[in-house]
């Protein structure tokens, strides 16, 4: 009888792997929200200084993209 497990260790066996169970998909859960928040944030940020990085008028520039006017003339300025 020494090897034996009751049926309250059994019970009591299930209860403890539920809570573990609840409490890992909550974390999980927890988790992917805040990984989506900081890939927001880190989008915002990435948009503020690639705008920031745009050149002003008389400015050198490479395309259209690179200032802040949209205009990147045949001498390579930003008008």
């Amino acid at each position: 009888m020494k090897g034996q497990v009751s049926a309250e260790m059994l019970i009591m066996l299930a209860v403890v792997v539920a809570v573990v169970a609840i409490a890992a998909t909550y974390l999980v859960g927890l988790g992917k929200d805040a990984g989506e928040q900081v890939q927001e944030g880190g989008h915002d940020i990435l948009e503020s200084v690639e705008e920031a990085s745009k050149g002003d008028t008389g400015e050198p520039c490479l395309d259209d993209d690179g200032c802040k006017s949209g205009n990147c003339d045949t001498s390579n300025r930003c008008t």
